[in-house]
């Protein structure tokens, strides 16, 4: 609630989260600003105006990303806003035949409805992304007259070119940048020169993330859904977090210093490889993967079973069952608690949340607590 003289309700205003690539931390984002912008008693609104990702069981037309944020921020039903479409391969289909003519440009000004100060918006995970149905990234922020945050990963030969691009495409509605994903020693770099450089290039750096490989993490329920894997033991155990994976397939004592110079690691290796399996349990291992639907021995289960460690058997070979881990951390969800709690610590330590609400022409209905100003 903003001080205003009038005592007019005042229009809200529209923030667009956007990225260049998928999966570079929007939603992440999202929850990492709302905690701060609730601290500062600022009444908030959000929507995913492209949604991705819908629950088969619900029909409501909310993003279940979207659900997700919102069971976390526990916004009021008027306070989340519906998707405006699914994009998916079908409707797609659809629109390329001519069988989808409906205008969602038009439909996306019930978002101008919104009351309140701040209205946050999950835009598409391209600035491409949603141009056949009039849904990109600008053509969004152009409907609802939103400012835009982008979100990147910290690339070091190719960011600062592909920023500079979008500066061009986006122009004044761009206020802000937000570096995730950095190595602990590019950090000085991203701080120092890169920031320097884009400021002067008029893009506001807001904050710079350190690389978190919590962040980067899968849960172990997520690789069994992904693999269609058969959970042979501790099925208790499937919240367990993996940040790496490792494959079996050298002799014991290599596998055993490998596993040992690894966190939390997901080891895939063959049913019949025992010695492997037996290494794989004795280091900082979440879960093991057998291959070749060979059952492991009663004592490799038993040490499991004492270890909490869950075994998966997948009727996979070893190339199909890591390609599939492997995009499985390349679309990593914040669908856990302490990855939440994670961002948050994250966000408040190195987002400038004073000068986001500078850049929007807000001031907090009352004055955030120091860690969260810079």
């Amino acid at each position: 609630m903003l001080s205003l003289g009038s005592g007019d309700v005042p229009n809200a205003k529209y923030l667009l989260i956007g990225s260049m690539e998928a999966y570079s931390g929007k939603s992440a984002t999202v929850l990492g600003l709302s905690d701060q912008l609730k601290d500062s008693k600022l009444d908030i609104a959000y929507g995913k105006p492209l949604g991705n990702w819908m629950n088969d069981s619900d029909e409501s037309l909310i993003d279940a990303d979207v659900q997700f944020i919102n069971q976390i921020l526990q916004l009021p039903e008027n306070k989340l806003l519906p998707s405006l479409l699914t994009l998916n391969e079908a409707n797609i289909q659809k629109r390329l035949r001519g069988e989808d003519t409906n205008d969602y440009q038009s439909a996306a000004t019930q978002y101008l409805q919104s009351k309140g100060d701040l209205v946050l918006l999950e835009g598409p995970g391209t600035l491409e992304e949603g141009s056949l149905f009039g849904l990109s990234l600008l053509e969004i922020a152009e409907v609802v007259d939103a400012k835009v945050l982008l979100v990147a990963r910290y690339k070091p030969v190719f960011l600062v070119e592909a920023l500079l691009s979008a500066k061009q495409r986006l122009g004044d509605r761009l206020i802000g940048l937000l570096i995730n994903d950095i190595a602990p020693e590019q950090m000085e770099t991203v701080n120092t020169e890169v920031r320097s450089f884009l400021e002067k290039q008029g893009v506001p750096v807001l904050g710079t993330l350190p690389k978190n490989n919590l962040l980067r993490s899968v849960s172990v329920a997520e690789l069994v859904q992904h693999l269609g894997a058969e959970v042979l033991c501790r099925p208790d155990r499937l919240d367990l977090m993996v940040e790496s994976l490792a494959i079996g397939a050298m002799n014991v004592n290599a596998a055993l210093k490998y596993f040992r110079r690894r966190q939390n690691l997901a080891v895939v290796t063959g049913g019949d490889r025992v010695e492997i399996q037996l290494a794989a349990l004795e280091s900082s291992t979440q879960c093991l993967i057998l291959t070749g639907q060979l059952p492991p021995p009663p004592f490799i289960l038993s040490k499991a079973e004492e270890l909490e460690i869950p075994i998966l058997s997948v009727d996979l070979d070893t190339l199909s069952t890591v390609e599939i881990i492997d995009r499985t951390f390349g679309q990593v969800r914040l669908h856990e608690p302490i990855k939440v709690q994670c961002i948050r610590e994250l966000m408040q330590e190195h987002f400038d949340i004073e000068r986001l609400l500078s850049q929007l022409d807000l001031k907090p209905a009352v004055a955030l607590p120091q860690n969260l100003m810079k």
